[in-house]
């Protein structure tokens, strides 16, 4: 069973989608990389597509076990909602950990974050 989620945009401690994962998360996280390459939508979120050449920046959360389902669905309803056609997959982080995260789908212009990192990029 995979219990854990990397996050590496508006879900990350300190912006503004935090407050959905936050009382679902089992403890303090840590901070993580996966392969992959981060994209500006222009939408006041990224984009994720993981695998590609270079470093996306995030933080690594075990889940509570006992809402991981629920904690899960709410997630994907929140990446649904937006455009881009997000899914759910599983990635092997730099710590070595299978964690679900967010993958980017199609429909969105993208603008590499050449960083790698939300949170050093996002608007202000």
């Amino acid at each position: 069973m995979i219990n854990h989620l990397f996050v590496y945009g508006t879900l990350r401690p300190g912006d503004v989608r935090w407050h959905l994962l936050e009382p679902f998360v089992a403890d303090g996280g840590w901070p993580d990389t996966t392969p992959g390459e981060l994209f500006d939508t222009g939408l006041d979120y990224p984009a994720a597509i993981f695998g590609a050449a270079g470093t996306i920046v995030g933080q690594t959360f075990a889940l509570l076990e006992s809402s991981l389902d629920h904690a899960l669905g709410v997630l994907d309803d929140v990446e649904d909602i937006v455009g881009g056609e997000y899914g759910r997959v599983i990635i092997k982080t730099a710590s070595g950990t299978e964690a679900w995260s967010y993958a980017y789908g199609a429909g969105l212009e993208l603008t590499p974050i050449p960083s790698g990192d939300w949170l050093q990029h996002r608007p202000v």
